[in-house]
């Protein structure tokens, strides 16, 4: 078995990979930073036996990544699972003051890369008439929030097409996941609040935040379903947390 996971040089991602190598996956990492995916593909080969594929490019660059599928070597082209997991918040302005690139890094990762690579990987799966698509989304795409306008959007985004890739999909034997995390604590805010460590610490403050592992494991859930069985959509949330907005801190 073969999984794609992309963003995979840490959180989340980092941690799916973890998790899929644990469960026999073959793994094929995609993310910016070479040096991570060296250290991390390494890591898994060394600690779990499996054969690991390292691609190194920007989601948000169509051609970049139609060329980077297109060149995976014949070993690692029957992708089993794709995870859609690289996104990024950027900056938290109201609508009438937002910074046109953090709108641009936004839509361009969180929805475009997000499309570019899965038309690059599901019609292997279309003709093998099995695969798995999961995305990871956001509760930010469940509901909005002051001053999240345009992440929110990127996210209801996500929600959206999780739904509509799965009817497209399903006619040929293809699962669609969608889940949706609240507050989990890895690089989110460090990008949100561009490297402001007491910005980003403050976001957790008080509470005890999701893991990238808690997020892996639901990853790991779903794609190990019988057959005939399908995680549509999972909304996983801290225990401190009720929605978006209200959280509980001590």
């Amino acid at each position: 078995m073969i999984a794609c996971i992309t963003g995979a040089t840490a959180g989340i991602g980092e941690a799916t990979a973890i998790q899929l190598a644990e469960l026999n996956y073959d793994l094929i990492l995609t993310g910016r930073r070479q040096d991570r995916l060296d250290k991390l593909a390494n890591s898994l080969k060394v600690n779990h036996g499996i054969n690991v594929h390292t691609l190194c490019f920007d989601i948000r660059n169509a051609d970049e990544t139609e060329k980077a599928i297109s060149s995976l070597p014949e070993a690692f082209r029957s992708i089993d699972v794709l995870v859609n997991n690289a996104g990024l918040a950027a900056g938290l302005d109201p609508i009438q003051t937002g910074n046109l690139d953090h709108w641009d890094r936004m839509i361009d990762t969180n929805v475009k890369g997000l499309l570019y690579i899965t038309r690059a990987i599901v019609p292997g799966m279309i003709e093998r008439k099995a695969g798995h698509v999961v995305n990871v989304g956001s509760i930010a795409g469940k509901e909005v929030y002051a001053n999240g306008n345009v992440y929110c959007a990127s996210k209801h985004a996500v929600d959206a097409l999780s739904r509509g890739m799965r009817l497209d999909l399903v006619q040929y034997g293809i699962k669609v996941t969608n889940i949706a995390p609240g507050l989990v604590e890895t690089e989110f805010s460090l990008v949100r609040f561009e490297q402001d460590a007491d910005k980003a610490k403050n976001v957790y403050k008080g509470m005890s935040p999701l893991t990238g592992a808690d997020i892996a494991d639901c990853v790991a859930f779903a794609i190990t379903r019988p057959a005939h069985v399908v995680i549509g959509d999972l909304l996983v949330l801290p225990a401190a947390q009720g929605n978006s907005t209200t959280v509980i801190r001590k």
